[in-house]
């Protein structure tokens, strides 16, 4: 009797209550994250300007990857000139963030350092990971201004020190074109990205380190070997999941950089040098009635969802734990052996 009470006891699932809490999360990615990617695939098959309702099926991707007629053909240009930019602007904030970030974090998490104010200079280092992109827009055009008559802080800093020249006549400067200069424009707004960015990557590799098992570098210690030596044999090795990820979420939101871009600039439109797919598709998108390029926006949307799918596999399957996948298959080869020898006795393993 009580054998069977227990088994109903045990039989009893709260798995569906749990299911309930999960919920809301999908009906609010349902609704705003699922249902507009859906839509914009079926607005890329449709058309464009006064055409906007007529379906076009795959012409928009054919003019934006061929081109075509001389029309088309400027769309077709713009949109690789635009790729080009963003994977310049990427990779040129990506390379020194996580160059700067792992080397905070190796500094920070070392044991024999004691480093007095550890944690003030980690919140100073993230602080402007949660300043708006708008704030720190202004706050670059104002310090790289490049006005002839009253110049921002850094070309009079250049001023003072020789490298930027005045005309004593018209007492005008020449100053450096930091917002105008195709790759004047384009450091600053990497360093700005690597600026905003580091503190959140390096807050992320310290969490990895600190993962690791102390015991590993305590053996290591014992054993004599350098700083050098442990970061290449043992902490780098380790993160390699944390990096994967890392990597992974920075070419996401490099490939859909928009807000800095978009923004830096002192005549209200990004400068063609600066322009980023995810501006292209906001000017697509917000073009005059009679104008509109809803159907490239769209086709253009989907073009950077599979480009950033495609790297983010390739990005995955370069860092995958290689001696994991090596452990797995030999557990498997073992099993299947196993497997084999207890049918080859009848069933009875031994």
């Amino acid at each position: 009797m009580a054998s069977g009470a227990q088994r109903r006891i045990k039989s009893i699932s709260y798995a569906k209550y749990g299911y309930l809490f999960i919920l809301p999360f999908f009906l609010v990615y349902f609704f705003f994250q699922m249902w507009p990617l859906i839509n914009t695939f079926i607005v890329s098959f449709h058309g464009n300007g006064k055409n906007v309702e007529a379906w076009v099926g795959l012409q928009n991707y054919k003019d934006i990857l061929f081109g075509g007629t001389r029309k088309v053909r400027v769309i077709h240009e713009s949109f690789f000139q635009c790729l080009r930019n963003t994977v310049i602007l990427w990779v040129g904030n990506f390379i020194p963030q996580l160059a700067l970030s792992l080397s905070l974090a190796v500094w920070f998490t070392e044991a024999q350092l004691k480093i007095p104010g550890k944690g003030f200079f980690k919140i100073v280092m993230y602080l402007p990971n949660i300043i708006t992109a708008a704030s720190v827009a202004v706050l670059f055009l104002q310090l790289c201004g490049q006005s002839e008559q009253t110049p921002g802080a850094i070309n009079l800093i250049l001023y003072k020190l020789g490298i930027v020249t005045r005309d004593p006549g018209s007492k005008l400067y020449d100053c450096v074109p930091f917002i105008d200069g195709v790759w004047q424009s384009r450091i600053v707004i990497m360093f700005i990205q690597t600026w905003m960015w580091f503190g959140n990557t390096m807050i992320m590799l310290m969490s990895g380190i600190q993962g690791i098992n102390p015991s590993l570098f305590e053996a290591a210690s014992i054993d004599g070997a350098s700083s050098g030596q442990v970061f290449r044999k043992i902490t780098l090795p380790l993160l390699t999941p944390i990096m994967a990820y890392t990597l992974i979420t920075s070419m996401i939101g490099g490939l859909q950089m928009f807000d800095i871009p978009f923004l830096y600039n002192n005549t209200g439109t990004p400068k063609d040098h600066v322009k980023t797919v995810a501006v292209m598709i906001f000017q697509y998108f917000h073009a005059q009635a009679d104008e509109n390029k809803m159907g490239y926006a769209g086709a253009t949307s989907v073009l950077l969802f599979f480009i950033t799918l495609a790297l983010g596999l390739i990005a995955f399957y370069l860092t995958r734990d290689k001696d994991e996948i090596a452990k797995k298959k030999q557990r498997k080869k073992i099993a299947q052996q196993a497997k084999r020898e207890s049918k080859q006795f009848g069933g009875i393993s031994i």
